[in-house]
């Protein structure tokens, strides 16, 4: 018994899009910041219009804490990570393998103070 041309054109179109989608959860997977953080790397995902954003790149600067920035509307690289992290909306900060989504200061206090930093939020 053979296929009919509509069925393996479909079955061809499926396998299609299961390679696409299987390699574009690929290339977000290799995005994910935890994979070059460490146990003490941070990175922060932020976006140039946010107020929260803002408010936390000034603690961390003002004291003194090393991050990397990602800003996920202007690189591709700040965009696939927001994907890798499953996030909704910005901040989000990579502390190590430890993610903190939003403005939660109070996690981050912590997170921060195991590695010796204290920041001081507004």
């Amino acid at each position: 018994m053979s296929a009919s041309p509509g069925k393996l054109l479909l079955a061809v179109a499926l396998m299609v899009v299961a390679l696409f989608a299987w390699g574009h959860q690929r290339t977000i997977a290799r995005h994910d910041p935890r994979n070059t953080t460490g146990a003490d790397g941070m990175v922060l995902l932020k976006a140039s219009w946010c107020g929260y954003c803002k408010r936390l790149e000034a603690g961390l600067k003002g004291a003194g804490v090393p991050y990397e920035e990602l800003d996920i509307e202007e690189s591709s690289d700040g965009e696939y990570a927001f994907a890798a992290l499953h996030a909704r909306a910005v901040p989000v900060m990579v502390v190590g393998q430890d993610v903190v989504y939003g403005y939660d200061t109070q996690k981050l206090g912590r997170l921060l103070a195991d590695r010796g930093y204290r920041v001081q939020f507004e």
